[in-house]
């Protein structure tokens, strides 16, 4: 079997700006640190051989000796394996858990998800699914497109938001993510052009790569959606698939208007492109409800919906659905029984009951997102004041501009200081957004304030000069693995 590889070119756009300013830190230390960081978070597979160091110094702007280094370095630490004439592998460290996120100690905090934890009503959920499953019991437990009282308060939850639903045009899924796998299995083929807003969703990103697809972005103007070069994209590479978030958009925060999604949908309609449209942050509305769903927009079937429980009630619930038309929705339903035969009923029953009066969980959770997202912006804005971001009106998140494109080496230099941040690269194409850093504001504020400080540390570390030095060892990042 031929061994996966990456090209120099392909890598050094994935470092992104590992560079930090004034090279406090030797460069042979930044190639390494920048490396090991992409190992660590799965953005460099585990057994991808990496391009020789002849190749890779002339596209990082340093001499072949530097690289051989760095590479050095990370073969001592156990990140690489080296065999003469195979070139040098990437790999974990023995005892290194697989862990694609990068491993944190229990005391360091990470900053890199956008998540919540389950308020109570989840448990009190779970134990009434509980009751209600002996009644499940008698059947086979395989419902492929989810049980019926699920898909009907999914359907009724569409119909209250202003899109008429039935039953039949919900598909159960294991969370958001499993949706829009599925959708790709059903309608993409390898090769095709998928156009996705530009940064997007890290994870979507994974999928469509994932599916042997191409992701071909369209660059977010200053607010709102460039919908002209969204239809100029889709006509021009003959795209069958776009992949939009137009409710508080992650990772940017910016909600899409009414008439914008109006012209999405013509644009669908016109073209013949489907809109894959993820609504997984449509709950989290923090000053104002949203507009209607995208797919109430829709005059030619051409809109596809993908929600979950994960951000509204709980991850760890792993419930989510795909809204289409019944043609679609019977297609990807034979689709999902070459990949499982159907979500668990507990979790199902679980969701089910908390849709049925869904609001008042709900509330109390923006109120509290609410209180975080000012606590945080509110400091971050006094603490370093050179970062700008505009204040999102929901969601988990808020997307700021640094002022220098130094996100890669900033984020080695948070994990050295014990906190986990999504530098900017991770949602764009070919590294881009290298001068930006997501910022969640998902936590307590107690522990958004150690990150704030942790971050200012970490920013002083990248960009003053005469600063402390950035953590010249490596082993000091991976420590607790």
């Amino acid at each position: 079997m031929t061994m996966r590889k990456i090209g120099a070119a392909s890598l050094q756009r994935l470092m992104g700006g590992w560079r930090a300013d004034a090279a406090r830190v030797p460069t042979y230390r930044q190639i390494e640190q920048a490396l090991r960081l992409l190992i660590l978070d799965g953005r460099l597979p585990v057994g991808i051989r990496l391009p020789g160091e002849r190749l890779l110094a002339p596209e990082l702007g340093v001499s072949r000796t530097t690289v051989t280094a760095a590479y050095s370095g990370l073969r001592s630490q156990g990140f690489i394996a080296s065999r003469h004439g195979s070139g040098s592998v990437t790999r974990l460290p023995r005892g290194a858990a697989p862990d694609p996120a990068g491993a944190l100690d229990e005391t360091d905090i990470d900053f890199s998800i956008a998540a919540m934890p389950a308020p109570k009503e989840v448990h009190a959920a779970y134990a009434q699914a509980l009751e209600e499953l002996p009644r499940h019991l008698p059947g086979i437990g395989y419902e492929p497109a989810g049980i019926p009282s699920l898909r009907s308060a999914i359907a009724e939850r569409y119909t209250w938001r202003g899109v008429p639903t039935s039953a039949d045009e919900i598909l159960v899924t294991q969370g958001a993510q499993h949706g829009l796998v599925l959708v790709l299995s059903l309608l993409a083929r390898p090769g095709d052009p998928i156009v996705v807003d530009h940064p997007t969703y890290s994870k979507a990103l994974e999928a469509i790569r994932g599916a042997s697809c191409q992701p071909i972005p369209v660059q977010l103007p200053a607010a709102g959606w460039d919908l002209d070069q969204l239809r100029a994209t889709i006509v021009q590479t003959g795209a069958r698939l776009a992949y939009l978030l137009p409710d508080f958009h992650n990772p940017t925060g910016r909600l899409m208007g009414f008439d914008c999604r109006s012209r999405a949908a013509a644009i669908a309609a016109k073209t013949g492109c489907h809109l894959i449209v993820d609504e997984t942050m449509c709950d989290l509305w923090l000053d104002q409800p949203p507009p209607p769903p995208l797919a109430s927009f829709d005059r030619a079937a051409k809109v596809i919906s993908i929600g979950s429980m994960g951000k509204s009630f709980w991850g760890g619930l792993r419930m989510g659905w795909i809204r289409a038309d019944r043609e679609l929705i019977a297609a990807l339903n034979v689709v999902r029984s070459a990949v499982d035969m159907g979500s668990p009923i507990v979790e199902q029953l679980a969701a089910a009951i908390l849709l049925r009066d869904p609001e008042p969980t709900l509330g109390e959770r923006r109120q509290a997102i609410r209180g975080q997202r000012d606590y945080l912006l509110d400091l971050v804005a006094e603490r370093l004041p050179e970062w700008r971001f505009q204040r999102p009106s929901g969601g988990l998140s808020a997307w700021a501009e640094l002022p220098r494109p130094v996100s890669t080496a900033l984020a080695a230099a948070t994990h050295s200081l014990g906190v986990r941040i999504a530098a900017g690269n991770r949602f764009g194409v070919d590294g881009a957004f290298e001068r930006f850093v997501r910022l969640p504001y998902a936590l307590p504020t107690d522990r958004l304030l150690q990150v704030v400080e942790r971050l200012e540390q970490a920013w002083g570390q990248v960009t003053t000069p005469g600063a402390r030095r950035l953590a010249p060892a490596m082993a000091e990042l991976t420590e607790g693995i």
